[in-house]
């Protein structure tokens, strides 16, 4: 089908269904149908076989499915961690060992731990957040600003460090395009995502000085509630927790180094994070038997259990990748990149995608969404306007995580609120200017970058 102005429609119709329906799997479908239908020139019955066929395809590509199988399988080990006890016995650690004794170590507690484990951000989120309720009231400080602190860590780490379900998913994005290596331009997007690193900035300073600004000073620690026990009253060795995360780190890092002969940029990203996560599950369902947190069978029944509630994740995941190979065959990014060319001054292209990101995951809820529809355009755009494709990329990603720091319908915003006890209506009266501001400055700086790398 010609490239012309009528492959811009899967990618609308998807986000008019996104607004609409706030549901991205929805979204993504009916974007992937559509995709194939146009291509197969309106034969609808040929259309839909062609859909079918392309999310069958997806599995031919062996870094998609390590990618798909290692989602799943953190889904496994976060139910472990949880259900064993190994995360109160984490939090009890930190009490018993007495590292807070001010104010100030109290705010520092939970953005440390949010940066610290960075492998899942829901487990970021809910340890750094029972761990340091009570010590945010014991020092006065209010559930609002731990819910800012925790959110402002967990997803900007996430999205920086990619060590996680994050880069895998992003490594899965840009599989079909004429890149020279893949993983070299995921890290290169860490020095360019401008809103993540900035977002790391103020909450670490928010927590050092314990300074805030905006309706955040009209917070009170009274003005908090108290949120449900964890899913379990189990305590175990923290043990259990921490050595399954430092090992997929290591595991990740070894065989990054390995497959890229020595050069971490150069290793095979997709292979590196699937057999860290086996490995850690074996390690941590071993460590779980050693000290009888779980039997066998328990062991088995909570690892099913996290596979399955990593299932509509995983939907959004596949269809990700299927619409962004409807998106390819379509040569939407191809258009676009060309009006782009031709209508906008190639310094306004990373802002512009910025705002487009920040907008649609605002909108949606859903930053994964949000790369699934503008990634497969954002890299042609790239290519043919001559700027680096890692600066255009991490103008998505960090435009996708403000998004997500401003929408009271994201998934982030709303377990920041759960894991901290705070109203998730305050949260996100509290939080929002500190990311409007922080956005604002990231479009100044991909101006001023945009002229230089011009």
């Amino acid at each position: 089908m010609p490239e012309n102005s009528i492959s811009l429609l899967p990618p609308l119709v998807a986000i008019l269904i996104a607004l609409w329906r706030k549901n991205a799997i929805i979204a993504l479908l009916s974007g992937v149908i559509l995709c194939w239908i146009m291509v197969s020139d309106w034969h609808i019955i040929e259309g839909l076989g062609a859909s079918s066929l392309s999310l069958l395809n997806i599995f031919k590509s062996a870094n998609q499915t390590y990618i798909i199988v290692f989602s799943l399988l953190i889904g496994a080990l976060v139910k472990l961690l949880n259900q064993s006890g190994a995360v109160n016995g984490f939090i009890l650690l930190l009490s018993r060992i007495k590292l807070v004794t001010n104010k100030r170590r109290a705010a520092l507690l939970p953005t440390i731990i949010g940066t610290i484990i960075f492998t899942d951000t829901n487990l970021s989120m809910f340890t750094a957040g029972m761990a340091s309720q009570q010590l945010f009231d014991k020092y006065k400080l209010s559930r609002a600003q731990l819910a800012y602190l925790i959110d402002s860590t967990c997803a900007p780490v996430s999205i920086l460090i990619l060590i996680n379900g994050w880069g895998a998913y992003i490594l899965g994005l840009l599989d079909g395009f004429a890149l020279d290596n893949k993983v070299s331009i995921v890290v290169s997007t860490i020095v360019f995502n401008f809103y993540a690193i900035m977002a790391l900035i103020i909450a670490y300073y928010t927590a050092f000085s314990c300074r805030t600004f905006g309706y955040m000073n009209k917070t009170k620690p009274s003005n908090t509630l108290k949120i449900k026990d964890s899913p379990t009253t189990k305590i175990s060795p923290p043990i259990i927790m921490w050595l399954p995360l430092l090992t997929i780190l290591l595991t990740t890092l070894t065989i990054l180094w390995y497959t890229g002969d020595g050069d971490l940029r150069q290793g095979d990203g997709a292979f590196a994070v699937f057999c860290g996560v086996i490995i850690s599950i074996i390690l941590c369902a071993g460590l779980i038997r050693y000290h009888r947190a779980l039997s066998i069978q328990q062991i088995t029944k909570n690892s099913f259990k996290g596979i399955k509630e990593m299932f509509p994740a995983v939907a959004i995941l596949v269809l990700s990748f299927a619409f962004g190979d409807g998106i390819k065959a379509l040569g939407t990014g191809v258009f676009v990149s060309e009006v782009m060319n031709l209508q906008v001054a190639t310094v306004l292209i990373a802002p512009i995608l910025f705002l487009i990101a920040g907008i649609m995951a605002f909108a949606t809820g859903s930053s994964w969404g949000t790369y699934a529809i503008l990634i497969p355009i954002a890299i042609p755009v790239a290519l043919d306007s001559g700027l680096p494709v890692p600066f255009v990329l991490a103008a998505v990603l960090g435009g996708g995580i403000f998004g997500d720091h401003a929408s009271p319908i994201s998934d982030t915003t709303v377990i920041a609120s759960i894991a901290s006890g705070c109203d998730h209506y305050e949260h996100v009266k509290t939080q929002l200017p500190y990311a409007v501001i922080i956005a604002c400055v990231s479009l100044i700086l991909y101006l001023l970058f945009g002229f230089n790398l011009m």
